[in-house]
């Protein structure tokens, strides 16, 4: 990641892991910036991924985890046969949809953080071949899972976006600040 992450207030752990996430959205959001919906939606390489479909696969995969911790069914669980479709943009949905839709989950990925208890607290995983049986894991795992997640499909969106038009993560910091890079 090329922005720099505030150093989080004496002892405000929340708050600091709560910024290592908000840094790795802020790549995948950029990712975009000054794209048709088309050129988002585009394979310029061998891989299926799109930036509009990371767009949406990392704000539904953030739903999904903050679903789990919250123990409340998810409202756009995904199925099997349903999978692929959390991968690209379908009907009518577009990248500013989606990102408003991420915004929605991130502050309320946040105000969960900030009410529960402690960090210490867990929630069940679901049952899956690659959790283990009646595993449990601690709201603090959850957001350095979300960094770790976020971190890999932005590492993905770099490449694909490089891929388009050869802008790299320090020319989109700098588009998005109205600046220019190099």
């Amino acid at each position: 990641m090329v922005t720099h992450v505030p150093a989080e207030a004496r002892g405000d752990e929340r708050g600091a892991l709560l910024s290592f996430v908000e840094a790795q959205r802020g790549a995948i959001r950029r990712s975009v910036l000054g794209l048709t919906e088309e050129q988002a939606a585009s394979r310029p390489s061998a891989s299926e991924l799109t930036l509009s479909g990371l767009l949406k696969h990392v704000a539904e995969t953030e739903l999904n985890w903050l679903r789990m911790a919250q123990e409340r069914p998810n409202e756009k669980a995904r199925t099997e046969e349903t999978w692929g479709d959390s991968f690209r943009l379908v009907d009518d949905e577009t990248n500013p949809g989606t990102l408003a839709f991420w915004e929605l989950v991130a502050k309320e990925t946040e105000e969960f953080i900030r009410s529960v208890p402690s960090l210490d607290d867990t929630f069940p995983l679901p049952e899956a071949p690659w959790f283990p049986a009646d595993g449990r894991v601690s709201m603090r795992w959850l957001l350095v899972h979300l960094v770790e997640e976020i971190g890999r499909h932005a590492g993905h969106a770099d490449i694909i976006r490089e891929s388009l038009d050869g802008k790299g993560a320090f020319d989109l910091v700098a588009l998005e600040s109205g600046q220019s890079w190099g």
